[in-house]
C-alpha cells in the first residue's frame, strides 16, 4: 500500500541519518530546538507509531499514554531497531478505531473521536515528516553530515517544487 511505502521511505531516511551521527551528536541538546535532542525527536516519532500499534489491538488509540522510553533517545541502535520493527508490522487491515485525547490542561476529561487505522497511519507519517524537519535543523547545528535532500519535506512540497522547475 502507498501509505506503508511512504513510511518505509522516511524510516530509511531516518535510519541512514541516525547511523551517520555519533552518540554525542544524537544526544546533544540543540539550542535551536529549545535544548531538545535529535534522539528525543526520534523517540517521539517512534512512540506515536507504537501507540497506534498498541491501539490497533484494543481499538482505542491514545498517544498521550506513550511510554517515553529514554533508551530510544539515548541509544541509536535501539531507535533503528524499533524503526525496522514498526515498519514490519504496518501491513494491517484498515479498521475503525477511537482516538482518545485530553485537549484541556485544566480538565481530566478524555475526548473520544472516531477514526481508523489508515487515517492514523497518515497522521503519524505527516507528524514524522514534521519532526524530521526539526531534526534537520538540529543536525545542522550539531553535525556536518550529509542530509538527504527530501529529509523533512512533505511529498506535496516536493511535487510542487518539481512542477515549478519544469
Amino acid at each position: 500500500m502507498q501509505i506503508q511505502k511512504a513510511i518505509q521511505n522516511i524510516f530509511i531516511q531516518l535510519t541512514e541519518t541516525i547511523n551517520q551521527l555519533n552518540n554525542v551528536q544524537y544526544t546533544q541538546p540543540s539550542k535551536v530546538l529549545f535544548n531538545a535532542t535529535i534522539g528525543q525527536h526520534i523517540r517521539h516519532i517512534i512512540e506515536l507509531f507504537q501507540g497506534l500499534e498498541k491501539g490497533y489491538e484494543s481499538g482505542t488509540v491514545n498517544y498521550e499514554k506513550r511510554k517515553r522510553d529514554l533508551s530510544i533517545e539515548t541509544n541509536k541502535s535501539v531507535a533503528t531497531s524499533l524503526l525496522s520493527s514498526i515498519y514490519q508490522n504496518l501491513n494491517k487491515a484498515d479498521k475503525d478505531l477511537i482516538l482518545e485525547s485530553n485537549y484541556d490542561e485544566h480538565s481530566a476529561e478524555i475526548v473520544g473521536v472516531n477514526t481508523n487505522y489508515y487515517r492514523e497511519l497518515i497522521y503519524n507519517l505527516e507528524h514524522a515528516v514534521h519532526h524530521m524537519a526539526l531534526i534537520r535543523v538540529g543536525i545542522i547545528e550539531v553535525s556536518a553530515i550529509e542530509i538527504p535532500e527530501g529529509f523533512g519535506v512533505a511529498t506535496s512540497t516536493i511535487k510542487f517544487k518539481q512542477g515549478c522547475a519544469q
